[in-house]
């Protein structure tokens, strides 16, 4: 077995090959929810008649349930164990997509939101005990490479979702935009939104039996423990100890930041791409299918550029990588904002490239070194998922402007997005810079 084998899956002895795969799997997951969700602002906006900013309480709730539980999720680890989390966390999850039957049945918007709030309590577990298990996983020295290639497999699920969602969701709801449904009597209407739900329930439901399965799979595979040294609960000493580390005090701000502004960019991709082709004349429903088709590209960009960011961190320092992708970033999203055709689309698809790294990487710089202490340092940095719920629901509040200044209001809210990623140039920055002094 190569050395390079032996540092990222071995240490002491022990091998945590099917743990790692097992685990990864979780990683795809959760980003098919991610993605599979971005579209359905606009599709809810739509099947209930609603605002955009309305139809972005979707996100309120999904990042919202990241949250509320990180720090819970926390303890219960704590107390428990990695394995113990990642069951708990694909139980919500399972409980949440499958709510979708019921909330269909009310016919209303809100407990859509409350499975959404229970689907990502699960999420939120998930990732507050995988991203810190997999970091364990070996040698501290390969932590950040190892944890880089499991979220490699994060996009793979995203773009699966973005698939289901484009297919079995965009393409088989009612042709009708949005100034049509408008027009539609009491009857009309609620006839076409069932036949919509009924459309959009499908996925969840599907996924809700995979999740079933897979949570069977692990509960019967006996996984390594890691670090499970202690399981008291000192939580008010352990947030004092870890938020006076500058490294990882900044960290959870640049994740905030970064969750933002990637939430951001796949969800308004759909906006940005329907306002430019319904200018050259094509129908919504075909311009939201042709979007779609654009947040897929940006995904698949996004999924290649993470294996290679991989690659690249075992020459480059991790917060090098960082600052320069960040600059990258906000060079094109001023791309965004400027161009008002086919190449500030092109420049919004490219974006996607420069946002790879991020994620992990900022999780692996702020997580260094603390030990048995990174369960609630995970916690932070899931909570910090919350940017993901705070900032989509301002630049709908834009986009809903129509107009802003004589420039489309769409192109305009992307100045949020470079807001982040100014955020996280300086904390790639300082990493880079405190990396070099040791």
């Amino acid at each position: 077995m190569s050395r390079e084998k032996q540092s990222l899956l071995h240490k002491d002895g022990i091998s945590y090959v099917v743990p790692f795969i097992l685990i990864t799997s979780c990683f795809a997951l959760w980003g098919f929810a991610n993605d599979i969700t971005n579209p359905m602002v606009k599709a809810f906006s739509k099947i209930f008649r609603m605002s955009v900013t309305d139809g972005a309480l979707v996100q309120v709730a999904f990042y919202g349930g990241y949250f509320a539980m990180a720090f819970p999720a926390a303890m219960f680890i704590r107390k428990y164990s990695y394995k113990a989390g990642i069951l708990l966390g694909l139980a919500l999850y399972a409980a949440g997509a499958l709510l979708f039957f019921p909330a269909k049945l009310t016919g209303s918007y809100y407990p859509f939101l409350l499975a959404y709030f229970i689907l990502t309590c699960g999420l939120s577990f998930l990732e507050t005990s995988s991203n810190p298990y997999i970091l364990s996983m070996g040698t501290e020295e390969t932590a950040t490479r190892r944890l880089n290639l499991a979220q490699s497999f994060n996009p793979i699920g995203s773009l699966l979702g973005m698939f289901v969602a484009m297919q079995f969701i965009q393409a088989r709801m009612q042709p009708l935009g949005t100034a049509e449904r408008s027009l539609l009597s009491a009857e009309e209407f609620e006839a076409v939104k069932e036949s919509d739900l009924s459309v959009l329930i499908q996925p969840y439901l599907l996924i809700g039996l995979v999740i079933i399965a897979l949570f069977l799979l692990i509960r019967c595979t006996r996984m390594p423990t890691n670090h499970d040294q202690s399981h008291s609960i000192d939580f008010l000493p352990t947030l004092k100890r870890i938020f006076s580390l500058p490294r990882y005090r900044e960290g959870v701000i640049a994740q905030f930041f970064y969750v933002g502004v990637q939430i951001m960019c796949w969800t308004f991709i759909i906006q940005y791409g329907t306002r430019l082709f319904m200018a050259r004349g094509m129908d919504e429903k075909a311009a939201e299918v042709l979007s779609q088709q654009y947040n897929i590209a940006a995904m698949i960009i996004f999924c290649i550029s993470r294996f290679i960011c991989t690659f690249l961190l075992r020459y480059l320092n991790p917060g090098k990588l960082l600052l320069i992708l960040s600059i990258a970033g906000g060079i094109l999203t001023l791309g965004v904002i400027g161009f008002q055709d086919i190449y500030g689309l092109y420049c919004l698809v490219g974006v996607s490239g420069c946002m790879s790294l991020m994620f992990p990487t900022i999780y692996g710089i702020a997580l260094a070194g603390l030990g048995d202490d990174a369960k609630f340092g995970a916690a932070g940095l899931i909570m910090a998922i919350l940017g993901g719920s705070v900032l989509p629901p301002v630049q709908a509040a834009i986009i809903d402007r129509g107009t802003l200044f004589g420039m489309p209001a769409v192109n305009l809210s992307f100045l949020l997005p470079l807001l982040c990623f100014v955020m996280i140039s300086i904390y790639g920055f300082r990493s880079f810079r405190r990396s070099d002094n040791l």
